[in-house]
């Protein structure tokens, strides 16, 4: 171990023993009492924020030290796809507060170096997301500096709270551009029809003697790739040709240059991501680009983890190299634990589990668990649906013990808030009722296989008007007509004042269940098992096998109370409350009375399994 890996342990065990929360100081979390090196990934409740929509701790790089109007600074916090202020600094300044809802980990959208502004003149919009990088290496402006990442990372450290990075090597910023094309709106040119031996077509002049394709991954082969006008003829605007960093990107060879994706077949992996440069990750130099990028980051500030965006638009082979590269370049900076997650947008189980198979991601964000439980928290399906999920477990490498690594999560910056989920499915829905769905569905994930993600604002009520911008409202007070008109749920406040209260009931629901995870292992890694389901809203029964005993955790998510006998382990016998009204003993040995109320769930646990 390095110097700097031993003195990080030490740190850090002394700044895990004895925290308070912001909630009411509140003695530091059960995972919290060993070092946060040491706390598996399902030890974990994650906070993933927008730096930019979150606080604004250094109004002076609001404009990323730009001169202009928003479509040169991309700064406009009246519009919502524009940079709003939020920075680095402000989000170190608000570590209390994430920390005092129970999450041990915050997930950060890129950080890195974006192109300001893309967009079709009239269509413009603002990297505010982080998504439209150019410099891999280093911090955007608007965000801050190296310095202030690194300030960020530490605070974060001494509390015992990990740090994840969201990363991207699928694409670059839009930058190249197609001769044949200017309106660069480009269809895609598979390789049937343009293939890499040819010019512009199966009977064009012949180019690139020699290769043998994309499957031949040696740096020989592709040596031979020594043009890339097999489909369209790539080039780098004037002013923009040394825009990206490290200088190797700049070379249009490094893309597959077959214009936009239709994300059908062969075009989901090579075709240009909504315009975005789709790089050529076949290419072993690019292979090693990332890997030597992405490594730097860990070495320089010790992070924790990896997000991986688009993670399904890349060939598997470039994750099969780049994953262990990245595990291993954890290890030898003493980050035993480093989670890695890909984002793989689909919500069939086999498509998710693939991706732990084939790519070898060691976890995928549960997109079919989100759809799930939206679909029984509204209403719309009965509880079987979300237990079919569960069934599923088994298909991903390693079976349940990956399941309990799967990042679950509500909604995101992307598809939008659970909250305008439920008020879609249900618009006349009361606030006391709309409370009790969106807390009903923070418990399932809280309390369920996986690592809990939060999407920040949740806690405060957001609900937004849809997916992208119109679901990534400020948590400073907000300037956005569309973001301040909303309904909020649990409060009659808007996003036109600041919201970091921690007196609000949806805040403080989540801190308590929080809270309760914490202190039963049990709840974070016990093995699952689902003992009640139904074909209508209504009951829902796992039990998490702990080695301090069985936990029942019993969910309704109908609109009438619910008697039931559940099925448990015959030895449990003896059971006290978690949360929730909860019998003494069993009725009968293996079965357990429980009652629940309308949209509302109980913990039950036994005293061992003798």
């Amino acid at each position: 171990m390095s110097a700097w890996g031993s003195w990080r342990r030490r740190l850090v065990g002394i700044a895990a023993g004895g925290l308070l929360s912001a909630a009411g100081g509140v003695a530091a979390s059960a995972p919290l009492a060993a070092t946060y090196l040491q706390r598996k990934a399902s030890d974990e409740v994650i906070y993933f924020v927008l730096p930019d929509r979150f606080a604004n701790g250094d109004a002076s790089n609001d404009r990323g030290g730009l001169t202009g109007g928003p479509l040169v600074t991309g700064f406009d916090p009246a519009r919502a796809g524009f940079y709003h202020g939020g920075d680095l600094k402000g989000l170190t300044q608000r570590l209390d507060y994430i920390q005092g809802l129970g999450a041990t980990a915050v997930w950060l959208a890129p950080i890195f170096r974006n192109k300001p502004v893309q967009g079709a003149p009239g269509h413009e919009s603002a990297a505010h997301h982080g998504y439209w990088i150019t410099d891999f290496t280093d911090v955007d402006p608007h965000f801050g500096t190296r310095a202030d990442f690194k300030t960020f990372v530490d605070a974060a450290h001494a509390r015992g709270m990990k740090v994840y990075m969201d990363i991207i090597a699928n694409h670059t910023a839009d930058v190249i551009r197609y001769r044949e094309c200017p309106a660069n709106d480009c269809g895609y040119r598979g390789k049937a029809d343009y293939p890499y031996a040819t010019r512009g077509g199966v009977t064009g002049a012949a180019i690139n003697d020699g290769f043998q394709g994309d499957g031949v991954r040696t740096a020989g082969n592709f040596a031979k790739l020594t043009r890339p006008d097999y489909a369209y003829t790539p080039y780098v605007p004037a002013g923009e040709q040394t825009v990206k960093k490290p200088a190797w990107l700049n070379d249009p060879a490094y893309y597959h240059n077959r214009g936009d994706s239709t994300f059908v077949g062969e075009s989901s992996l090579q075709g240009d991501f909504a315009g975005l440069d789709d790089l050529f990750t076949e290419n072993p130099r690019v292979v090693q680009g990332f890997i030597d990028i992405y490594g730097q980051w860990i070495d320089d500030f010790g992070i924790d983890g990896y997000r991986i965006d688009t993670a399904r638009h890349v060939n598997p082979a470039f994750w099969q190299a780049f994953i262990p590269a990245m595990t291993a370049r954890a290890k030898a900076k003493g980050i035993e634990n480093f989670h890695i997650f890909g984002e793989v947008f689909d919500t069939d189980v086999a498509a998710l589990a693939r991706h732990t198979r084939v790519d070898g991601f060691p976890a995928v964000l549960d997109f079919a668990f989100q759809s799930a439980v939206t679909d029984i928290v509204a209403g719309k399906a009965g509880t079987d649906r979300l237990a079919r999920v569960f069934a599923g477990d088994a298909v991903y490498e390693g079976g349940a013990a990956t399941a309990l690594q799967l990042p679950t999560f509500l909604g995101n910056h992307d598809m939008g808030r659970f909250g305008h989920f439920v008020l879609q499915a249900n618009p006349d829905v009361s606030d006391t009722e709309l409370l009790d769905r969106v807390t009903l569905g923070h418990a399932l994930m809280m309390f369920s296989r996986g690592v809990p993600t939060l999407y920040y604002g949740d806690e405060q009520g957001f609900t937004g008007d849809g997916g992208y911008a119109d679901a990534r409202e400020d948590m400073f007070a907000s300037q956005v007509a569309s973001y301040n008109n909303n309904r909020l749920v649990g409060t009659r406040a808007t996003t036109a004042t600041d919201s970091f209260r921690t007196d609000g009931p949806l805040y403080r629901r989540i801190a308590e269940m929080a809270k309760i995870r914490s202190a039963h292992a049990g709840l974070r890694s016990g093995r699952q098992v689902v003992r009640a389901q139904s074909d209508k809203p209504g009951l829902l029964a796992f039990s998490r096998m702990g080695d301090e005993g069985e936990y029942l955790v019993v969910f309704n998510t109908g609109a009438t109370p619910i008697t039931a006998q559940v099925e448990v382990e015959t030895p449990s016998r003896a059971w006290r409350s978690v949360r929730g009204a909860c019998a003494g003993s069993v009725s009968a040995p293996g079965s357990y009375r429980v009652e629940v109320g309308p949209l509302d769930y109980v913990i039950c646990v036994s005293e061992g399994l003798q």
